[in-house]
């Protein structure tokens, strides 16, 4: 079903929901092409791409990944790439996280 802006949400089914849902959530993921690359934005776009939770995402982001990662204020961005190629780099240098 094609979803517009005067579909009344009553009308929607149980499936059309999960489907709005669906493309919703395609919509918010943090991550971005340009023309230089793929981005992640922020400690969730690191917890997102390296399936860890916060207090990790936020150790990576100040270690590992600190060559990958552009901060100006609160704004983080990051090199995804980078961080990938970054953080394989220090696992096949067999060093704990």
């Amino acid at each position: 079903m094609t979803f517009n802006d005067t579909t009344p949400i009553a009308a929607l089914t149980v499936g059309d929901v999960k489907t709005l849902i669906r493309e919703i959530n395609q919509d918010a993921q943090p991550v971005s092409r340009t023309a230089s690359g793929q981005y992640v934005y922020g400690i969730r776009g690191i917890e997102k791409l390296f399936n860890v939770s916060h207090v990790t995402a936020q150790n990576y982001k100040n270690t590992i990944l600190k060559d990958a990662c552009m901060q100006r204020g609160r704004k983080i961005i990051v090199d995804v790439e980078k961080a990938v190629k970054l953080f394989n780099e220090f696992k096949q240098d067999g060093r704990k996280q």
